[in-house]
């Protein structure tokens, strides 16, 4: 499967899971607003959450896809299987451990995530997330589980299974919110029970998925081959260098739990606009491109490596840019439409506004890094990286620190962005150094174009906003025609300002990546 059609793939059943998330979302705003249950459920979700993403979408896919297409190429699939039975092996009692453990420190571990006790200054919240944040830690039991099997299944270029599953928990947790009665408190239960349950349900259906493929997996005793040992050596390695922005999150955890209650509900909200076109395109583009590379590189056909990594930055900033343009001029709007009401208040809407666009100032360099990164583990260079990241996390630290004061929370968001821009240039630098690879000319006159272009929509948009009377706080009529009206007319200046200012031609993008991937 060439490179655009898989990353097609990944992105259209993301794109699914994304707009239920939306649902979702807009849900829960509306139901526990940005009060003591959602921010407790927040916490409680974030951490399995945040391991989702690091593992399905980031490390374990960086350390298990390589080893298991090399056992595939040179011994065969059976091989194969044999190398993700005995990773299966060891990975099942050390997350059982893990779980047990989290399990009875609970309440350590969660004083440490909400800021050394943050929520302790209000009555019953910190118990509150102790208690969901038992019921929903299982989940990361279940989901590690399902990227070893997603894993598989990349590695057979079957890419629609793990892609579409995220799509189970965000069906789990809306029917959470509309089943039964109750106040906010009973409803974040719910919500806790329904996390757990769609772990259950992910890992099984990728069981199905892999079985349907031809993989059988036994549990066997725990036996450490050497590949065994190479892929545990990769994967938290992997972890820190493929997932700057989910370790970011951890920490403005922590940061944002000392501040006045809801900035954790309004850091979640704002997240989940920005995760649309990251998941989207960022890390549709990364799933896809590491197998590839992986397979030029083991060839010595670094050529048609560096060919395809610059065009898939090409396709990444070609996308992101005009997202990240437009989350930013319409972030109070698109917040108030698809928030605003019930519990979640004109103040709330404000404040996920201002978080809102300081993640979407970093969304060019969060997509990028999942363009950037797989040149690394496609080498086997985890080393590399882990340094960087170190490096950007420790700006991001600095950041906040300086900006947390001023701007609250928002100060948070533009931290991580500017710390993930910091990690673009790092990797970068080490990769044009090394003569691995370096952006072509055309990579340049293309970016700069669809740059321009950009800026061109942002003002239009701005413009817009300013001379015509759209209700973004009406009905619920209202405010999709005002919502469609904004995508619509950006939509309709970015492209054909692509076109003029020397950006990629869609019908030709799809051509050389078709070529480039196959």
């Amino acid at each position: 499967m060439s490179l655009v059609r898989a990353a097609g793939l990944i992105g259209g059943l993301t794109l699914v899971s994304r707009i239920l998330g939306f649902a979702r979302e807009m849900i829960m705003a509306r139901v526990l607003g940005a009060g003591l249950a959602a921010d407790a459920f927040n916490l409680a979700f974030k951490l399995p959450n945040v391991f989702r993403r690091l593992f399905a979408e980031g490390a374990f896919a960086a350390a298990f896809v390589p080893l298991f297409s090399a056992e595939k190429a040179g011994r065969g699939l059976a091989a194969a299987r044999r190398f993700a039975e005995d990773v299966l092996a060891l990975l099942v009692p050390a997350l059982l451990l893990l779980t047990a453990l989290a399990e009875m420190f609970m309440p350590a571990l969660v004083w440490l995530l909400n800021g050394g006790g943050g929520f302790a200054s209000v009555p019953g919240k910190f118990d509150l997330a102790v208690a969901l944040s038992r019921l929903t830690f299982p989940y990361l039991l279940f989901i590690s589980l399902a990227a070893l099997l997603g894993g598989i299944l990349n590695s057979l270029s079957r890419f629609a299974a793990a892609a579409a599953a995220p799509v189970l928990l965000n069906i789990v947790l809306i029917a959470a919110m509309l089943t039964g009665q109750g106040g906010d408190l009973l409803t974040a239960h719910r919500l806790a029970w329904g996390v757990a349950l769609a772990g259950v349900l992910q890992f099984l259906w990728l069981l199905w998925a892999c079985r349907r493929a031809g993989v059988r997996l036994r549990l066997r005793l725990p036996r450490l081959s050497p590949q065994v040992g190479r892929f545990f050596a990769m994967l938290g390695p992997a972890a820190l260098g493929a997932g700057v922005y989910q370790i970011s999150q951890l920490i403005d955890l922590f940061f944002a739990s000392r501040l006045p209650q809801g900035s954790l509900s309004y850091l979640n909200y704002a997240d989940r606009l920005n995760q649309l076109p990251l998941g989207v395109v960022g890390i549709a583009l990364g799933t896809a491109l590491l197998p590839a590379l992986a397979a030029h590189i083991a060839k010595g056909e670094e050529a048609k490596a560096a060919h395809l990594q610059n065009r898939a930055a090409e396709m990444a900033l070609f996308l992101a840019l005009p997202a990240a343009g437009a989350l930013m001029v319409l972030a109070a709007p698109l917040v108030t439409a698809l928030y605003m009401g019930g519990r979640f208040s004109a103040g709330d809407a404000a404040a996920t506004a201002a978080v809102l666009q300081g993640l979407a100032a970093g969304l060019p360099a969060y997509v990028l890094l999942k363009v950037l990164t797989p040149a690394f583990f496609a080498r086997g260079d985890t080393a590399t990286p882990v340094k960087t990241a170190l490096a950007a996390l420790g700006l991001n630290v600095g950041f906040i620190l300086l900006l947390i004061g001023p701007y609250g929370v928002a100060g948070l968001a533009w931290a991580t962005a500017a710390s993930a821009w910091a990690n673009c240039a790092l990797l970068y630098w080490r990769l044009h150094r090394a003569a691995s690879f370096r952006f072509d000319a055309v990579f340049w006159r293309r970016v700069l174009g669809a740059g321009a272009a950009s800026a061109l929509m942002a003002a239009s948009l701005a413009a817009l906003m300013a001379l015509a009377p759209l209700r973004f706080d009406g009905g619920a009529l209202a405010r999709a025609a005002a919502v469609l009206a904004v995508v619509g007319i950006g939509v309709a200046v970015y492209f054909p300002a692509a076109a003029l200012l020397g950006a990629m031609p869609l019908r030709e993008l799809k051509a050389r990546l078709r070529r480039g991937g196959n």
